[in-house]
């Protein structure tokens, strides 16, 4: 008997905790969001100039791994807290050529509302079908890294090539991709398998921030108006 009741108590205690990172996820998530639109803000209010071609590649690619690696070593800290928050500012800065680009059209405004609420649609019908699912999503981790390695090596050679088409099938993708790291990545919080609430919002948070810039990519492709 006392045996069954330890039991019991460390089921509890497990599913406390898991529910207690998930709630502190995506209180976190929501949050990270603010320095994301004060970043983009910044960069369209006075023109911060953004890094092109290869060359800008990489060195975005450089910051924003180098933001990743210090998250994950402070992960347990305030200042990993800090770090995730200045990365989200950081990524809202470089969308500034994309939302220079769209905000070009007449419609601009209304696309860049759209992708936002088709990000958020996606986000929630995904992150519900994660929590109460009982199918395993990890599978899925596999075909998409092998999916997010190949657009990110398409993506720097559309550098050269340039070819809108390219463009717009990354864009595809991606939404594919980053939707199905959304499944696993919400499932692996709810079964306990990431315990960190600092590692799972930043996980998430890539997740919806390439979501979005697809989105808007693809929509500025097919509904942009210059009337």
């Amino acid at each position: 008997m006392a045996n069954l009741q330890k039991t019991y108590d460390y089921a509890g205690s497990r599913s406390v905790t898991r529910n207690s990172v998930l709630r502190n996820t995506y209180w976190l998530l929501a949050l990270s969001m603010i320095p994301t639109v004060l970043g983009a803000a910044v960069g369209l209010a006075f023109g911060v100039p953004m890094p092109r071609g290869f060359m800008g590649a990489i060195l975005f690619l450089a910051v924003a791994f180098g933001f990743i690696w210090a998250i994950e070593k402070n992960k347990t800290s305030g200042v990993g807290v800090a770090l995730l928050l200045g990365f989200t500012f950081f990524m809202g800065l470089m969308l500034t050529p994309l939302l220079n680009r769209t905000l070009g059209f007449t419609n601009g405004g209304t696309l860049i509302m759209l992708a936002f609420g088709g990000t958020a649609s996606i986000f929630a019908v995904l992150a519900s079908i994660a929590t109460v699912s009982k199918r395993d999503f990890s599978g899925v981790a596999k075909f998409a890294f092998i999916g997010l390695v190949l657009i990110i090596l398409a993506s720097l050679a559309n550098i050269w090539f340039a070819i809108p088409a390219l463009t717009l099938t990354i864009s595809v993708l991606a939404i594919g991709i980053f939707s199905a790291f959304i499944l696993y990545d919400v499932q692996r919080i709810v079964n306990g398998g990431e315990t960190n609430y600092v590692s799972a919002t930043l996980a998430l948070y890539l997740d919806v921030y390439n979501i979005f810039t697809s989105l808007l990519q693809i929509l500025g492709f097919a509904g942009g108006s210059r009337d």
